[in-house]
């Protein structure tokens, strides 16, 4: 293919592999002689070759609606430095260690966990085998490269806003165990706190799932009268909120408030429209790459945590109260 096109044999690699630095004049004359040849890149052959893989391994839950945008946002990242990605899903019935110990059996060179629940020490252990960069989740008490946004802030501006429009009755949809929805349930009790609502603070028994959101929305409904206003963990929960207070007749905002976080797709839909948080997906993709990178082209050893400011994002779902 080389003579084909009248390059080095190196430049050609270079492009096959995805790898910066030709031209894109050179790239689209070795893509189309490739594809005239029918040639396709023996991956497993260059892996051998070359004894480095180049794939970062990417745990994610595929019942998390975030996690999806940020694989997208990470794959973008990783073909810009040579990378490719091996995502390994968690479910209900495949946990967390299965999955990272798929990703180290095809050779990634680190791990790109999003949302880790392992303690701290097992990710410690784990980044002795593979770099790890531990996303959207705080990790006080273990070396380990981590990027998030700080939750505590996020939910605290959700709570800063309803206020503003003159809320006070304000409950929270927990979102269970875990260092992420331990900060998210934080920082609602110090915001409520700040602004001298102690007695109004309530939280709901929760998950990340659209049926927990229901199930709070429910046990709100049976009471003898509604919160004006109800904040939840994620984006999912909040649509359950939504959900059963439209079978209830329960006007949103022009009744009752809702407010989720993350900002992920479904949030974006006119159907929901729904105020929350954003977690700038595509900035936490970028450094977790980034770090990801400087731990094995760059070598970097000194533990680093990258945290982003959220942003609030204003939609129909919350109003001043009636």
């Amino acid at each position: 293919m080389a003579a084909r096109v009248g390059l080095s044999t190196a430049s050609v690699s270079l492009v096959l592999r995805g790898v910066p630095g030709p031209s894109e004049r050179t790239r689209q004359r070795v893509l189309k002689a490739a594809a005239d040849l029918g040639y396709q890149v023996d991956r497993t052959a260059s892996t051998l070759a070359s004894r480095r893989s180049r794939l970062l391994g990417v745990m994610v839950d595929i019942h998390r609606p975030f996690h999806a945008e940020l694989v997208e946002h990470l794959h973008t990242a990783a073909e810009k430095v040579g990378y490719d990605l091996v995502l390994s899903t968690q479910t209900r019935t495949r946990d967390e260690h299965t999955a990272v110990e798929t990703l180290l059996a095809f050779r990634s060179e680190a791990l790109i966990l999003l949302g880790p629940t392992a303690p701290a020490d097992t990710l410690a252990t784990l980044d002795n085998k593979a770099p790890v960069i531990a996303v959207g989740r705080r990790i006080s008490d273990a070396a380990l490269d981590v990027v998030r946004t700080a939750d505590d802030d996020g939910v605290g501006q959700l709570v800063d806003h309803l206020v503003g429009l003159g809320h006070r009755e304000i409950v929270y949809v927990d979102g269970g165990k875990g260092v992420i929805a331990t900060d998210r349930r934080r920082g609602y009790r110090t915001a409520m706190r700040r602004h001298g609502l102690d007695d109004h603070i309530r939280i709901l028994h929760g998950d990340h799932t659209e049926a927990a959101g229901e199930r709070a929305a429910r046990k709100l409904l049976e009471g003898d009268s509604l919160p004006t206003a109800v904040l939840t963990y994620n984006d999912p929960s909040a649509i359950g909120v939504l959900a059963a207070l439209a079978r209830a007749g329960v006007a949103v905002p022009g009744e009752v408030s809702v407010a989720g976080y993350d900002d992920d797709a479904l949030s974006r839909l006119s159907c929901f429209n729904l105020t929350t948080v954003s977690q700038n997906a595509e900035e936490q993709a970028q450094h977790a790459v980034t770090a990801a990178v400087e731990r094995l082209d760059q070598d970097r050893t000194e533990p680093r945590e990258v945290v982003l400011a959220p942003r609030l994002v204003v939609r129909g779902t919350t109003a001043a109260p009636a």
